[in-house]
């Protein structure tokens, strides 16, 4: 995995600065630490830092065509790169290097755009052809792998972090109001809105061609929904055993790599059944990481110790204390770019340290296992809501909510809190965003610690209608459980997870991650399946679990889904961290970045401090409020916040006529 960056002026010759793009890569250098490379001509340049998996020796970037028509820096991995480059060989193409990336320019110069479609992997392309004066930049289905640009003056700058655009000096750093209002709504920003105002994120599943003077945006993919008509008629024990065949083959290709992979263990049922695929078919040695907390309440080790033991592996665990929380979420605010609602990505970020330091730079995942086969408790409780909705006066109301949240259940205050919070908006069931408007609501809530400047920049704007009117062709007439599948992978998946919890936290460190749960192909194959075998009547990921018997413990494929979280309260006032974060939240701090009202964020920390267990929503608020202060003193008032890396490429290619070249 790598970082790419570059400038493009789309008018034509202007000139690109050497350094410039120096300093782009050097502000990506985590992301690539291995070799750096650049290619300049009097109209583009593009850089790239290189964190080599395959091809050690000879796949430094840019790489080119045969005639050097084309150019290519890129960030990702194609896992079924060998069979394309077969056919590309039959056809006649030619090829230097061992890497995926040459595979990728050959199949662009073969089909254009339309290569999309065959790759199957986590990317983010820049080719440029220099014979068309065309800039192509892409990004993979789910978004995986970021890509940000902002245009400024008829020059398009993109990176695969922001800070990398911002090390351009004529980039202005601002926070966007209604990218704050999407936050503390819906967890993240609606692609392709970033926090900070006009740098833009290529939204999943795009791409962007600069040419003849106009920039282009088309989406080449989208994330499969389908009618019952159109979905599978198959047995659940022949959908379990595709699942199977397509999950095993799903990690093969992503054990494709010159350096060892290793795997995330949790003990949960998605990143066990990734690992037990890889002992049972490929690799008994692997190498597999955990992360344990202090707190029982948040650690999973009873579970991690048994597929440790199970699997026969040698695993490292990472203990998270609150203390190492609550000091290191600074450091991972900055290389998530945007503000947080959990503190989940903290724990996360300090496990690809481990893993790097132990030799890692590639480990497999159970992410996204969730979202295609249907784990979350949104999914169960939008049914539950269904079904309170059609039969209001059931005796089975209490029973019901009850089987979602047993735990929840033995205090009578929060029992009856949370039927009254389940009875909100059952008389919506029509609204296409029904499964998630009651927690985007309660997210809300959060809003009322905005300041008064915020708000009138926000206005009337309405985030709710702004998802409504996203909504692909075809949605009404899908399945309820198929549109909050679809609205947890186009907002949630891609732009937090995979983000916030995935690329951002693992890149930090100089660490790849690989998902198998979200091939392509598995990915289609679950759309079809009908939703009454993905959550067969409030068990979720029946079917997975189905597939796993056998594969993994009775106790890893019965027990409960157990949401992954972090100490909140406990990591961020504590007698280590609770300076920092008031003075974060101070009645100055908060006046220089005008967000928050200075009153009410008072109130909030005084009420949070003197209870020992604080509500959802005051705890959401405080990661809010601390991480968005944060974000704002890091990126707008002292960027940079840290210095630039100094950047000796190994490589670069200088196309530059001498009347430009000056500009270096």
């Amino acid at each position: 995995m790598c970082g790419i960056a570059g400038i493009c002026h789309i008018d034509g010759p202007d000139g690109v600065s050497l350094n410039s793009i120096k300093r782009m890569i050097g502000a990506l250098c985590h992301r690539g630490p291995d070799e750096t490379g650049i290619y300049l001509d009097d109209q583009v340049g593009l850089g790239h830092a290189r964190l080599s998996i395959i091809d050690l020796s000879s796949g430094v970037q840019p790489i080119h065509n045969e005639d050097k028509s084309l150019w290519i820096v890129y960030n990702g991995e194609v896992f079924n790169y060998p069979e394309l480059k077969e056919d590309l060989l039959q056809k006649g193409h030619r090829f230097y290097t061992t890497s995926d990336t040459e595979v990728v320019l050959h199949l662009y110069e073969e089909q254009g755009p339309d290569c999309l479609t065959q790759l199957n992997g986590q990317f983010a392309i820049a080719i440029w052809d220099t014979k068309k004066k065309e800039l192509f930049l892409a990004r993979d289905r789910v978004g995986i792998r970021p890509l940000y640009y902002t245009i400024l003056n008829n020059t398009v700058i993109f990176g695969s972090e922001i800070k990398s655009i911002f090390s351009n000096k004529n980039v202005s750093r601002r926070i966007d109001p209604i990218a704050m209002d999407q936050i503390f709504t819906f967890w993240t920003t609606l692609t392709p809105r970033t926090v900070f105002k006009d740098i833009y994120e290529l939204p999943p599943g795009h791409y962007m061609k600069t040419s003849d003077s106009k920039v282009t945006f088309k989406k080449y993919w989208d994330i499969p929904i389908y009618p019952r008509a159109e979905q599978s008629d198959l047995a659940p024990k022949e959908i379990c055993e595709q699942v199977r065949d397509l999950l095993q083959d799903a990690v093969r290709i992503r054990l494709r790599a010159d350096v060892p992979v290793g795997c995330y263990l949790s003990g949960g049922l998605d990143s066990s059944g990734a690992a037990a695929l890889v002992v049972r078919n490929f690799n008994k040695d692997v190498r597999t990481f955990g992360i344990r907390f202090d707190n029982d309440g948040f650690d999973e080790g009873e579970y991690q110790k048994l597929m440790v033991s199970y699997l026969n592996v040698n695993h490292t665990d990472l203990t998270a204390t609150d203390e190492i929380i609550g000091a290191s979420l600074p450091d991972c605010l900055w290389h998530c770019e945007k503000p947080l609602l959990r503190t989940g990505p903290v724990p996360l970020f300090l496990l690809s340290d481990v893993v790097r330091k132990s030799g890692y730079k590639v480990v497999l995942t159970g992410e996204g296992a969730d979202e295609v086969f249907g784990g979350y408790n949104i999914f169960r409780e939008a049914k539950v809501r269904r079904f309170l909705a059609k039969y209001p006066d059931s005796q089975s109301r209490a029973e019901l909510i009850g089987q979602l949240y047993p735990y929840i259940f033995d205090n009578p205050r929060l029992k009856r809190t949370l039927q009254s919070f389940f009875a909100k908006g059952l008389d919506q069931i029509d609204d296409p965003i029904f499964s998630h408007f009651i927690r985007w609501e309660n997210t809300s809530r959060i809003k009322t610690f905005f300041s008064q400047e915020l708000n009138e920049a926000i206005g009337q704007y309405d985030g709710y209608e702004q998802v409504r009117q996203s909504l692909p062709e075809g949605f009404e007439r899908a399945d309820d459980f198929s549109r909050a599948q679809y609205l947890e992978m186009a907002i949630f998946l891609s732009n937090y997870l995979l983000s916030s919890q995935g690329d951002r936290v693992a890149m930090a460190h100089s660490v790849e991650i690989r998902l198998p749960f979200l091939d392509t192909r598995v990915m289609d194959f679950m759309a079809r399946v009908p939703a009454k075998w993905k959550i067969l009547g409030l068990n979720e990921k029946h079917i997975l679990k189905k597939s796993f018997e056998g594969i993994l413990p009775k106790k890893i494929t019965s027990r409960p889904k157990n949401p992954y979280r972090a100490p909140i309260k406990q990591s961020l006032l504590n007698e280590k961290t609770a300076e920092y974060t008031k003075e974060a939240l101070s009645k100055k701090s908060l006046s220089r970045a005008g967000l928050f009202d200075a009153g009410k964020v008072t109130k909030l920390l005084r009420k949070v401090q003197a209870v020992d267990n604080p509500s959802e929503i005051d705890s959401m608020a405080l990661v809010g409020l601390l991480s968005s202060q944060l974000i704002h003193r890091q990126f707008v008032q002292n960027f940079p916040a840290r210095p630039d890396n100094p950047v000796s490429p190994a490589l670069i290619v200088d196309r530059r006529s001498e009347a430009l070249r000056a500009v270096s």
